[in-house]
C-alpha cells in the first residue's frame, strides 16, 4: 500500500514538474526578408536551420519549431511595420531579420514594445543598448579594430576609404577616431554613377591604398572601374568590408598582382562547416530549383548568421526549459501590451555560447562579442586564408609573404641610384646600355635580391646627384628622396643612410651594411727626429728639477758631512795621537758623490755617518725610480715612429678653427650635425653653416680631394671613408664613430616590396653573401695601399744617427770639455810652480816650467810616480818637507824627506 502511494506521489510530482518546467509542444517563429531575398540563400539557410532542430531532436526533443516568413518592399519600413505585426498576431515567440539598417530599426521598435525578441545578423550602427535584440553580426567597434590592425600591419600612412550612404560612414567612424595622427584619411562617399570619378580622383593623388564599403550588389560595378582606370597593378592595395569577397569574380585581377585583402566569418577550411555546407545544399524540400542557391565550399556570410540565430535561439529556449515556462504570447499590436515571457526568454538567449557555422559565439548586451575572422588575400589562383583576427588577440598573419607575393618576373621596378665609388659605379665605355651601365657593390646585392624577391629593374640616375635632404624653409625635399614621394621610382638603391628625418616620408628595409660617421684626416707628418732626441723621455722641466735636486742633494752631503764627527777620520792611523783629521766629503768630492750615483756607476766615496747615508739612501731610491722611467720611456721616443697629430677626437676639431671641417652637402651627416642635440655637434654645425667658402662639398671625391690638398677633415660615412683610407696611403681615419646608423634600400611609404627585400636581406647575410661582397669591393681589389702600420706594432725601428746622434755629441763635447780643463789645470799649475821657483832660485822661467812638465807628462812609458817637490825651499827646515792636503786638511803635515 505503500509503495502504491509512493509511486502515485512521483507519478504526479514528475506531470506536475513537466508542467510547470517545459516549452509547449510547438514554437511560432517569424521571419521578415526582403523581395530581393526569397528563394535565396539567406532564406534557404534559415528554413534548413528549423529543418534540422526540428529532425534531430537534440536541443528540443518535445518540441518543434514552427516560422512564419514575411516578404516586404526594400526601403519599405510602412509595410515592414504591417508585416510585424501580422507576425505578433500569429503568435511568434521570436522575430528574425531583416538586415536592410532602416526595416531592421523599425522592427525593433516594435518587437521592444512589446517584449518579443529579435534576432538580426546585419551591421549594428546603434551606439545605445538595445534591450531585445539579439545581433549576429560581429560588433562594429570590434570590426573597426581589425580593420586597423591590419593597416598597421601593412604600413599604411595614406588611405582613402570610400563608402556609400550615410550608413558607410556612421559604420566606419570609429575606424576614421582610431586612427593614429600619422595616418593622412581621404573619406570619399560614391554611388553608382561616381565609381569612376572616385576612383580617378583616387589614382590623382597617387593613394594606393583605399578601403572599400560598398553595397554588394554595387560591387561588380566597382571593380569594373578599378580595371578600366588600370588601378590593378602591385601598387595598389584594397581593403574590403564585405564577408562574401569570395562571392565575386576576380578573375581579372589574379594575374596583375594587384592586392586584395577582405576578412569572412565562414571558416570553409574546417571539417564541420563542410560538412554542414553538404547538407544545406543538398535539402530540397521539395524545391529541387532552390538547389543552385548553395554549394559545398561557399556559403553567403548573412545565411550563416542567419543559420547560427536559429540555433542560438533553440538553445536559449532549452536553457530556459530547465527552469521556467514557456506561455504563449497574447501580445497584439493594437494594444501594445508586453509578453510576460519576453525578458526571460531574451536572458537566457544572451547567456548563449555555442560554436556555430560563423565560428565562436557569445553576447554581451545583445552583441557579439566572441568570434573568429580569416584573413583572405588575392593570389594568383584564388582568395586564400594567409591568417586571422580574433578580439583581444589582435591579427595573427601566418603568412606574411603573400602580402609581397614572389614570382613576379613580369613587374618592372624603377630603380633609382647615384654615383658612389664603390657603392655605384658607371662604365667608362659608350657602348654598354641599359642597366649594364651601372657596376658595384649595390648593383651586385640589388642583382642578387632581385633573383630572390622576383621582379626585374630599370636603374637610373637621380637627376640633381643628391642622396635626399628636406630644406628647413620650405619643407620640401630633393634627390632620391624626392623621387620616392613623387612615386618616380619604386626604389633607391645606394649608401643611403637610414634616418629619422627620411623615415617619416619613405619606407626603409632592413639595412644591408652598419656605419657610423668618422673623420677623413690627412696621414700627418712623421716628427723629424732632432739630435737630442734621448732627451725627450723627460719633460724640459723635469730635467731642471733633476739638475736642481742634484746640486741640493750635492750640497746636502757637503753640510751634513761637515757636522757629522763621523765623516772626520785620522788619515794616518798609525799615529795614534795625531791630531790632524780629514772630511772625504769635500765639495767637490760630494758632487763627485752625486753624479756617480746619478749615472749608476758609484764612486770611492762611501758615507760613514748615519745622517749621511740616510741622504745617500735617499738619493739612490731617487735615482732609481728617475732611471728606471727615463729608460723605459726611451724605448718608446726612440723605437716607434710619432706623428704630429693636431685633431684626435671630434672635441679637438669643434675646439679649434685653423682647420676647416665639412660633410657632403644634402647628406645624412649633414642632417645629423643640423639635427644634434649634442653641444659639441651643434658647435661645429654652426662653424660649417657659416663658413666662407663653403666647407661643403657636391661629391665625396671633391671632400677627398680637398682632405689631399690639408689644412681640412671631411666628415663622412666610415664605410666610404675605410674604402677611400685602404686606397690612398695619405688618408687616415682620426678617432671613432659619431653615431651608430646603417645603409637600407629605400621605397614609398607603404611599398608592398619593403618586407620582402628585408626578408632577402636577412638572407643575403646570413649566408655571407653581403659580406663576400663587402670583401670583393673593398679589399680584393688590387689596388689597396700597403701600409706598414703592422710592422711598427710588431717590432721596433732601428734607431738611426737622426735618433741617439745627440748621444755622440755630448760625449764628444764632454771629452773637448775635459781637455780643456786639464789645459786649464796644467797651465795653471805650472805657471804657480814657476812663480814659486822663480822666488827661490831666480832660474825657472814659466815657458821652461811648462816644458818640463810637458815632457814629462808626454812620457808614454814613464814612471807612474813623480815627486811631491822637487826642490828644496826656503821653507824646508830640519830637511822636513810641507805639503798642503788637497782634502781641506785642518793642518799642515809634515813630509819626512825619504818619504815617497
Amino acid at each position: 500500500m505503500n509503495n502504491f502511494v509512493l509511486r502515485v506521489l512521483v507519478t504526479i510530482i514528475g506531470f506536475t514538474t513537466f508542467f510547470v518546467f517545459s516549452l509547449p509542444p510547438v514554437v511560432k517563429i517569424g521571419a521578415i526578408f526582403t523581395e530581393d531575398q526569397e528563394n535565396s540563400a539567406v532564406e534557404l539557410a534559415f528554413k534548413y536551420a528549423v529543418y534540422k532542430i526540428n529532425k534531430d531532436k537534440k536541443i528540443l526533443p518535445r518540441t518543434s519549431l514552427v516560422y512564419d516568413i514575411q516578404y516586404v518592399p526594400k526601403d519599405d519600413s510602412f509595410h515592414a511595420s504591417k508585416r510585424a505585426c501580422k507576425l505578433v498576431d500569429f503568435g511568434v515567440q521570436a522575430v528574425f531579420g531583416p538586415s536592410d539598417p532602416v526595416l531592421g530599426a523599425h522592427i525593433h521598435a516594435i518587437c521592444d514594445a512589446l517584449d518579443i525578441p529579435h534576432l538580426e545578423a546585419r551591421p549594428d550602427l546603434e551606439s545605445e543598448f538595445r534591450e531585445f535584440a539579439i545581433n549576429l553580426y560581429p560588433a562594429q567597434h570590434l570590426l573597426n579594430a581589425a580593420f586597423q590592425d591590419v593597416m598597421e600591419f601593412l604600413n599604411w600612412t595614406r588611405v582613402a576609404i570610400v563608402y556609400e550612404g550615410d550608413y558607410g560612414i556612421i559604420k566606419l567612424r570609429e575606424l576614421i577616431r582610431a586612427t593614429n595622427s600619422d595616418l593622412e584619411v581621404h573619406l570619399r562617399q560614391t554611388d553608382l554613377d561616381s565609381y569612376r570619378a572616385v576612383l580617378k580622383e583616387i589614382k590623382t593623388k597617387e593613394i594606393h591604398n583605399v578601403v572599400i564599403d560598398t553595397n554588394p550588389e554595387n560591387m561588380p560595378h566597382f571593380l569594373k572601374g578599378i580595371l578600366q582606370l588600370q588601378m590593378n597593378d602591385y601598387k595598389y592595395h584594397y581593403l574590403f568590408t564585405t564577408f562574401d569577397l569570395e562571392a565575386f569574380d576576380l578573375e581579372d585581377f589574379k594575374y596583375n598582382f594587384v592586392n586584395m585583402t577582405a576578412f569572412r566569418v565562414v571558416d570553409t577550411q574546417d571539417l564541420s562547416v563542410r560538412e554542414l555546407l553538404r547538407d544545406m545544399a543538398a535539402f530540397r524540400l521539395g524545391r529541387p530549383d532552390l538547389l543552385p542557391v548553395l554549394n559545398s565550399s561557399y556559403i553567403q556570410a548573412e545565411a550563416a548568421l542567419i543559420y547560427d540565430s536559429v540555433y542560438v535561439f533553440a538553445l536559449g529556449l532549452q536553457t530556459l526549459e530547465q527552469s521556467h515556462s514557456l506561455a504563449y504570447p497574447n501580445v497584439s499590436c493594437e494594444r501594445e501590451q508586453p509578453w510576460d515571457g519576453g525578458l526571460s526568454l531574451i536572458n537566457y538567449i544572451n547567456m548563449v555560447g555555442l560554436k556555430g557555422l560563423s565560428g565562436p559565439i557569445e553576447f554581451k548586451e545583445g552583441r557579439r562579442i566572441q568570434f573568429k575572422l580569416d584573413l583572405l588575400k588575392l593570389k594568383q589562383h584564388s582568395l586564400v586564408k594567409v591568417g586571422e583576427w580574433r578580439p583581444g588577440f589582435g591579427v595573427n598573419v601566418t603568412d606574411r609573404g603573400a602580402f609581397f607575393e614572389a614570382g613576379t618576373t613580369n613587374v618592372t621596378l624603377v630603380v633609382t641610384t647615384i654615383l658612389e665609388t664603390p657603392y655605384v659605379m658607371m662604365q667608362k665605355d659608350k657602348n654598354f646600355k641599359g642597366n649594364s651601365r651601372f657596376y658595384g657593390f649595390c648593383v651586385d646585392i640589388l642583382e642578387r635580391i632581385s633573383k630572390k624577391v622576383g621582379f626585374d629593374y630599370i636603374l637610373d640616375l637621380v637627376p640633381d646627384k643628391k642622396y635626399g635632404a628636406r630644406d628647413p624653409d620650405t619643407g620640401r625635399w630633393n634627390g632620391m628622396v624626392q623621387q620616392l614621394t613623387m612615386h618616380k621610382a619604386d626604389l633607391a638603391v645606394g649608401s643611403m643612410t637610414i634616418n629619422y628625418a627620411r623615415e617619416s616620408v619613405i619606407d626603409f628595409t632592413k639595412p644591408f651594411m652598419n656605419l657610423g660617421i668618422s673623420i677623413l684626416f690627412k696621414v700627418p707628418t712623421p716628427r723629424k727626429a732632432r739630435l737630442f732626441s734621448f732627451m725627450n723621455p723627460l719633460a724640459a722641466d723635469i730635467w731642471m728639477y733633476v739638475f736642481s735636486a742634484y746640486v741640493l742633494v750635492s750640497a746636502t752631503m757637503f753640510t751634513v758631512a761637515r757636522f757629522s764627527p763621523h765623516e772626520w777620520h785620522n788619515p794616518h792611523p798609525c799615529e795614534v795621537f795625531n791630531e790632524l783629521l780629514e772630511n772625504q766629503f769635500s765639495l767637490a768630492n760630494s758632487f763627485w758623490f752625486t753624479i756617480g750615483t746619478l749615472m749608476q756607476q758609484g764612486s770611492d766615496l762611501n758615507p760613514k755617518a748615519t745622517s749621511t747615508r740616510i741622504v745617500g739612501g735617499i738619493w739612490w731610491f731617487f735615482t732609481l725610480i728617475i732611471i728606471s722611467s727615463y729608460t723605459a720611456n726611451l724605448a718608446a721616443f726612440l723605437t716607434v715612429e710619432r706623428m704630429i697629430t693636431p685633431i684626435e677626437n671630434a672635441e679637438d676639431l669643434a675646439g679649434q678653427t685653423e682647420i676647416t671641417y665639412g660633410t657632403l652637402e644634402s647628406g645624412s651627416t649633414m642632417t645629423f650635425f643640423r639635427d644634434s642635440m649634442i653641444e659639441t655637434y651643434r658647435k661645429m654645425w654652426r662653424f660649417m653653416e657659416n663658413r666662407k667658402p663653403s666647407v661643403f662639398v657636391s661629391t665625396y671625391e671633391d671632400g677627398i680631394q680637398r682632405v689631399l690638398k690639408g689644412n681640412y677633415a671631411f666628415l663622412m660615412e666610415s664605410t666610404m671613408l675605410d674604402y677611400v683610407v685602404q686606397r690612398d696611403c695619405n688618408l687616415t681615419q682620426i678617432g671613432g664613430l659619431l653615431d651608430s646608423k646603417g645603409y637600407g634600400i629605400a621605397t614609398p611609404m607603404g611599398s608592398p616590396w619593403r618586407d620582402k627585400i628585408s626578408l632577402a636581406i636577412l638572407e643575403l647575410q646570413e649566408k655571407g653573401e653581403i659580406q663576400m661582397l663587402y670583401d670583393k669591393w673593398w679589399k680584393n681589389t688590387g689596388d689597396t695601399c700597403q701600409r706598414n702600420d703592422k710592422g711598427k706594432e710588431s717590432k721596433a725601428n732601428s734607431l738611426g744617427v737622426d735618433n741617439i746622434g745627440g748621444v755622440f755629441v755630448v760625449l764628444m763635447c764632454g771629452l773637448a770639455f775635459a781637455v780643456m780643463v786639464a789645459i786649464c789645470e796644467f797651465c795653471y799649475n805650472s805657471k804657480k810652480n814657476s812663480i814659486r821657483e822663480k822666488r827661490l832660485t831666480n832660474q825657472q822661467s814659466l815657458c821652461s816650467e811648462m816644458g818640463g812638465e810637458l815632457c814629462f807628462a808626454m812620457q808614454c812609458r814613464g814612471s807612474r810616480q813623480r815627486p811631491a817637490l822637487r826642490r828644496e825651499c826656503s821653507k824646508c827646515l830640519n830637511k822636513v818637507a810641507y805639503a798642503r792636503d788637497d782634502t781641506k786638511q785642518t793642518s799642515l803635515s809634515p813630509v819626512l824627506p825619504n818619504s815617497p
